[in-house]
């Protein structure tokens, strides 16, 4: 686990087969996570580009990858899919990369959607992936503040 965030500025990747959510946090500055972006998938070259020119646009320091694993904690096909996107992403980023358990996040982003005034207390699918990135970064400073 990173441990030293002081000063760093943080993305987070949602990984989808239709729809990637980014957010950001910048240590020291920002108060909370926030979200980034939404980009839809055509192909892996692309995302690695887009993604890597986020990175350099913005001045990106690591990357967490939100990883999905089964509810008893085990790896399914998909986990194997992002783990090999975040190889893919560290030699086009040149960034470290960490990868979050992202267990059941896009349920609790569904959960905050039909709680908050932000979103009208609906659910909008079109803003879950980036609420997902937001409480995987969430989740990871969490991890590094302990």
């Amino acid at each position: 686990m990173y441990q030293n965030i002081n000063n760093k500025k943080i993305l987070s990747i949602d990984y989808g087969t239709k729809f990637i959510g980014l957010a950001t946090y910048h240590a020291s500055i920002d108060p909370f996570p926030i979200g980034f972006d939404r980009i839809k998938f055509s192909n892996e070259e692309s995302v690695l580009k887009l993604i890597n020119n986020v990175v350099i646009d913005e001045c990106i320091d690591l990357i967490v990858l939100g990883l999905p694993l089964l509810l008893d904690g085990t790896e399914s096909t998909m986990t194997a899919k992002v783990r090999a996107f975040g190889e893919k992403l560290k030699i086009a980023t040149s960034k470290s990369i960490f990868f979050q358990d992202e267990t059941l996040t896009t349920y609790e982003a569904k959960d905050r959607m039909q709680k908050s005034p932000e979103f009208n207390f609906k659910y909008d699918p079109s803003k879950i992936d980036v609420l997902s990135a937001i409480i995987i970064l969430e989740d990871f400073l969490k991890g590094v503040t302990k």
